[in-house]
């Protein structure tokens, strides 16, 4: 009489939501203004909004359509615990039965975690079907059972599927209950939006498509599910008979933890397994917050480290038991990935984490060590640190080159000389004032001076000055013959006077001092000089005199006769006068 009851009471409910259905089937579409997601296709399930499923949820959900959960902090645990359970439960029809399967615990689902595509990347695009065991070997996966749904008759993926951060397929706000996984780890259980599914700011990562949310909020969900769905989704018959079948199942939720729970059921559909009245009831009694249904394309197959564990090796041969069957997508459990697979390929990633090469920081291994502007403006960046342009040294090349040093690492020794300065950069020579050269090593030539012995000397003759000052030192005085002839002149003077002064050196040192002798040489020149003159005065005076004639003076009258008489014969009539000669002296 019970089952009669409890059959009754499932037709009334089939009967109701047929009424609903329908009714909304005949109401115009609500306006995409106000609409959290888009309406069913005619071709793919009711045509109603998702406004009539936030309608349809109990006031203590809101208008909230999928449930959240932070990221779990378990990344220090082991990737994942397989257990195997059986289980005597009892069914909805007051009988009961065993049950076997595995329950998962996944640790760290944003890293461990991974949404396959049958065969590999690129097989939803291909409509491929593939059997679980085949798709683990692109992924190695530890644990994998079958994911969402899919057409049996041509292989095309339904609803989203985002496959390590790709966007595989977009199902455009088709009503299906969703798991995902967001980039910073949240988990998220139930209906999604196109807006939801495309958002940018924290992407999915893995995102998959299943049939009924199992359980909401730590409650049984399945009764909103019935009205809310795409019941054409899957291919069982009709959407009740779907969720009350017997038959193997997959599933996926949380716990409290934050711990992602996989389950699987081994059945055959109408003969053994569970029904998802079943399921979540079972879920919930482990401790299941947020669950839903994946079993798609009715095959629940399991694998463990690449193997099939829920069949036996001979079970094709075996009536009783099904082969594999090629399904879709693959909820897959790995080895820990690290944010970035290569690291960016600078980088390890061991048991999830970038083990980063030197040189290079940060959770991808994208980053260097040492972040501008650590070297100053004159250094760069590099893996191996400041990296220093020539002339500087230093963690952070802010110190110049040493005295004497130059070059990339100042490890050039300078090659100048005479007290010149090389450039720290190049090891070019700045030489001092007298000197030129590449290293320095010449002084001036004769007859310049200063800096870069640009400027000519000012001594007389040409005679060298100091190569330094400029100073004349050695001005001769004399002839002014040709400048070669007074350059060689100044030269060989310069070269007398430097033997004279070393003879003189080693000559024995006389009595009287230098200064004496220069006053008694004055002396005897002057004395020389004097007698020298006297004498030249009267050697003039005695040469003048004899250059006089011998002649007397006559008187007129004595030239006109008066006095004629005394003259003899042949005597001039001039006289000398005796008195001048020099007897008198």
């Amino acid at each position: 009489m019970a089952a009669v009851v409890q059959r009754l009471g499932h037709i009334s409910f089939l009967l109701m939501w047929a009424g609903v259905w329908l009714t909304e089937s005949r109401n115009t579409r609500h306006s995409m203004d106000d609409d959290v997601l888009l309406p069913y296709s005619s071709s793919h399930g009711p045509s109603h909004s998702h406004r009539y499923v936030r309608d349809c949820q109990p006031i203590v959900h809101g208008n909230v359509t999928h449930e959240t959960r932070p990221p779990s902090n378990h990344s220090g645990s082991p990737e994942m615990e397989p257990r195997i359970f059986i289980s005597h439960i009892r069914s909805n029809s007051n009988t009961s039965k065993w049950v076997s399967g595995h329950i998962t615990v996944v640790y760290d689902p944003v890293r461990t975690v991974s949404v396959l595509e049958p065969g590999g990347p690129g097989g939803c695009g291909a409509f491929r079907k593939e059997t679980v065991e085949k798709t683990v070997e692109t992924r190695k996966c530890l644990v994998a059972q079958n994911g969402g749904y899919f057409n049996t008759r041509n292989g095309q993926c339904l609803g989203n599927v985002v496959s390590d951060g790709r966007l595989v397929q977009n199902s455009e706000g088709i009503q299906n209950a969703q798991f995902g996984i967001r980039k910073d780890g949240t988990l998220v259980f139930g209906y999604l939006s196109e807006e939801d599914v495309l958002d940018e700011v924290n992407p999915f990562v893995q995102l998959i498509s299943g049939v009924v949310w199992l359980l909401r909020a730590g409650e049984i969900y399945i009764n909103e599910s019935i009205q809310a769905e795409c019941d054409k989704t899957q291919e069982t018959g009709s959407f009740q008979k779907f969720v009350e079948v017997t038959s193997a199942r997959t599933a996926v939720g949380h716990d409290e933890e934050g711990r992602l729970i996989l389950f699987h059921v081994d059945g055959q559909t109408g003969e053994r397994g569970m029904n998802l009245w079943e399921v979540a009831d079972f879920l919930k009694k482990q401790g299941v917050v947020n669950a839903i249904n994946l079993d798609g394309g009715g095959s629940a197959t399991f694998v463990l480290n690449g193997s099939l564990s829920n069949f036996p090796s001979d079970h094709c041969a075996d009536p009783k038991w099904r082969c594999a069957r090629h399904v879709s997508t693959v909820l897959c459990v790995h080895k820990r990935l690290c944010p970035s697979e290569d690291c960016s390929q600078h980088g390890t990633c061991v048991d999830g984490q970038c083990v980063c090469q030197p040189g290079w920081t940060g959770p991808n291994c994208a980053n260097l060590t040492c972040q501008p502007p650590a070297c100053g403006d004159h250094g760069v960046c590099t893996p191996d640190g400041c990296v220093c342009d020539a002339g500087w040294i230093g963690a952070n090349c802010s110190q110049e080159c040493a005295t004497g040093f130059y070059g990339d690492g100042c490890n050039q020794n300078c090659t100048c000389k005479n007290g010149g300065s090389c450039d720290s950069v190049h090891g070019l020579c700045t030489c001092p004032a007298g000197f030129h050269g590449v290293s320095c090593e010449e002084e001036c030539p004769l007859g310049y001076y200063g800096l870069r012995c640009l400027q000519p000397c000012q001594c007389s003759d040409l005679c060298p000055c100091d190569p330094v000052t400029g100073s004349c030192n050695n001005t001769l005085h004399g002839e002014r013959n040709s400048s070669l002839h007074r350059a060689g002149h100044c030269l060989a003077t310069q070269m007398i006077k430097e033997w004279r002064e070393q003879e003189e050196a080693q000559a024995p040192r006389p009595y009287l001092s230098e200064q004496s002798w220069v006053v008694i040489t004055a002396v005897l020149a002057a004395l020389l000089l004097t007698s020298l003159t006297g004498n030249l005065i009267q050697v003039c005076q005695k040469f003048r005199g004899r250059l006089q004639p011998e002649y007397s003076y006559v008187p007129l009258e004595e030239m006109n006769g008066s006095r004629v008489q005394r003259t003899q014969p042949g005597k001039s009539l001039f006289v000398p006068d005796d008195s001048d000669s020099q007897d008198s002296l």
